[in-house]
């Protein structure tokens, strides 16, 4: 293919989460190539073989963007770090904005993808339009949770925002933000059938419950929630000696990490299995699941699995500025779509954790709350998963490239 007819895009993605999002939107664009090209004016038809020239991909990511021909500036996935850890990486991504910067300068790009990590991926978005080249928000960042002044900053330099939560269209359409849910990216690779899901807990034995313990996949998060977890563990044990508990993790390194912290830990007697990457199988024969904020909550919640949600914080930094920045009455997001408590969630606990003890005690007593639980849970992802986004998004994808 000539220089003249391809296209360039630059992605940009922090996090395993949003690589994996970026990898299924390079597949899905590339299908879509494949089946309806020529598809922007002055493309000649492109024999099959030589689909995969028609747009050139590069930016920052990891390994799976890599192997689907995305060009690596750098891999950030490997830097991936908590927000309170990005103090002491402020000149790493420093270098990796002026990396974008002299790309920008050097090359004709012909539009912009940031996904998620909107503290570090507003400044690429930013030099992105200082060049001229639009710009497309692949997850729109929470400002309707917290600090909701920066949509100034959003409104100068996006273009196109995917929306991944059903109200996020219109909250930001009504502040001038060219906005489009897309459905949620999280279910793009999954094979959920949400009714199969449904807990009945018909032959529930509340003597011996079975109990999914999700720590998050960040280091950071497993070091602050997963002792917390084992004393939980520890406390229901007693009361409940034939509880079968299950961790899981993203990969083998987070399990050995799991592992290594409950051998070590002295407080730590009860039995507990590991499975890596098998988030929605474990959580669909758990009765119940302790689980760390994030967007795990989500994939619990369609396996139609109750949980307790739960997340550390720095005290102070709580105190002084977390607790005045926030917008919203929950913290979670399963209750934040469902507008109401639908499952207990301590964000931040800080040392209490006899509050978690106390709710998760009294759902594994209650066969008719965890079967309500269950059914509402399956209902409030339902929208979330009616379409697979990475298809949506390479449409907006090509449409952009095609004017």
């Amino acid at each position: 293919m000539s220089q003249q007819n391809q296209k360039t895009i630059f992605i940009s993605a922090l996090e395993h989460s949003a690589e994996m999002h970026c990898a299924n939107l390079i597949r899905a664009v590339e299908v879509k190539l494949s089946a309806n090209n020529p598809v922007w004016p002055g493309q000649n038809h492109i024999p099959s073989e030589s689909l995969q020239s028609a747009i050139q991909w590069a930016g920052f990511g990891g390994e799976q963007m890599q192997q689907l021909g995305c060009g690596l500036l750098d891999n950030t996935v490997k830097r991936a770090a908590m927000i309170y850890n990005v103090l002491g990486q402020l000149g790493y991504y420093r270098k990796l904005i002026k990396q974008a910067n002299i790309y920008f300068e050097q090359n004709q790009v012909d539009l912009v993808i940031v996904c998620d990590s909107p503290a570090f991926n507003f400044h690429i978005a930013k030099a992105a339009k200082k060049h001229g080249i639009p710009v497309l928000f692949y997850v729109a960042p929470q400002l309707w949770a917290w600090a909701p002044w920066r949509i100034y900053k959003l409104r100068r330099c996006c273009d196109k925002l995917a929306c991944i939560l059903p109200f996020e269209k219109d909250w930001f359409c009504g502040r001038g933000i060219d906005a489009e849910y897309v459905c949620n990216p999280l279910f793009d690779e999954m094979d959920i059938n949400l009714a199969q899901n449904f807990k009945s807990y018909t032959n529930y034995d509340p003597t011996s419950p079975t109990i999914a313990l999700l720590a998050g996949s960040r280091d950071a998060e497993i070091h602050s929630l997963w002792p917390a977890m084992l004393d939980i563990a520890a406390a229901i044990k007693q009361k409940h000696p034939d509880t079968v508990f299950t961790a899981c993790t993203p990969d083998d390194e987070k399990r050995d990490m799991l592992k290594h912290i409950a051998d070590e830990y002295a407080e730590n007697t009860i039995p507990i299995d590991y499975e890596v990457n098998k988030l929605i199988d474990v959580a669909k024969r758990s009765d119940l699941a302790l689980v760390a904020s994030g967007s795990a909550t989500l994939q619990v919640a369609a396996a139609g699995c109750p949980m307790v949600v739960m997340y550390q914080s720095n005290r102070w930094m709580w105190h002084l500025v977390g607790r005045w920045l926030i917008r919203t009455r929950f913290l979670s997001l399963v209750n934040i779509l469902a507008g109401r408590e639908l499952v207990p969630e301590f964000m931040p606990y800080f040392t209490d954790l006899e509050p978690i003890i106390k709710d998760a005690e009294s759902l594994l007593c209650n066969p008719s709350k965890l079967t309500q639980t269950s059914q509402s849970l399956i209902e409030l992802v339902r929208p979330l998963t009616e379409r697979r986004a990475c298809d949506v998004v390479a449409e907006m994808v090509l449409k952009r490239l095609s004017e």
